[in-house]
């Protein structure tokens, strides 16, 4: 007989994370062997309970879940993380990707998808929801030729997305003259003199 999945929820929504049990315990060669509402809670059990694939949500109280992953990572190697969260910005999703994560999904997932996503991050697969997938493949498609600077093409995303300078600059932890300075740049690299042209130019030629 196979060995049962050993599984971690870490999810701070008490309904949501009794969904997941309850999902995740009918299923026959799966255990949940713990589930918690916050990482500061998890960290002093993780280890005893052995997971091979832990649910982390993201927006959680104390740690969040992208703090949490390298401190996972560090203390379970082989364990394979499942980000499951309400937000898919690409920035999120690129994060908790490069940390490590084996995969991402959002929680409009359905029941199937997350056993699916569970069954294939142990064998060593990644699991994105359709969304997410989206955003990854985006990504490989841009402009390579783009004479924007990481962080340009990061402020003009987020300008595209309509977020304002000082949201920008809060969520970045940089000030706003240094985002007004990054839009000029990047007004005068796109050769436009507005937002709306930026976001127009920058979309026509993939650099967003």
């Amino acid at each position: 007989m196979s060995q049962n999945l050993r599984i971690v929820l870490i999810e701070d929504d008490d309904i949501l994370r009794m969904g997941y049990e309850s999902l995740l315990s009918d299923v026959d060669d799966f255990l949940v062997v713990n589930a918690y509402s916050s990482y500061d809670l998890a960290k002093k059990h993780l280890e005893d309970d052995q997971p091979n694939v832990i649910l982390l949500d993201i927006q959680m109280p104390g740690t969040n879940g992208l703090q949490a992953l390298p401190f996972i990572k560090k203390t379970l190697p082989h364990a394979h993380i499942i980000i499951l969260t309400v937000f898919d910005s690409p920035e999120l999703v690129f994060e908790a990707l490069t940390m490590g994560a084996g995969g991402y999904l959002t929680k409009n997932s359905s029941a199937a998808k997350i056993i699916d996503a569970v069954r294939e991050v142990s064998t060593g697969g990644g699991a994105m929801s359709t969304n997410v997938a989206r955003i990854v493949m985006h990504s490989f498609q841009k402009n390579l030729n783009s004479p924007l600077t990481k962080r340009e093409t990061e402020i003009l995303d987020r300008i595209a997305n309509g977020q304002t300078k000082p949201q920008i600059a809060n969520d970045l932890f940089i000030d706003q003259e240094t985002v007004r300075s990054h839009v000029k740049n990047i007004y005068i690299k796109l050769d436009v003199n507005s937002k709306a042209d930026a976001i127009k130019t920058a979309k026509e030629k993939r650099f967003i």
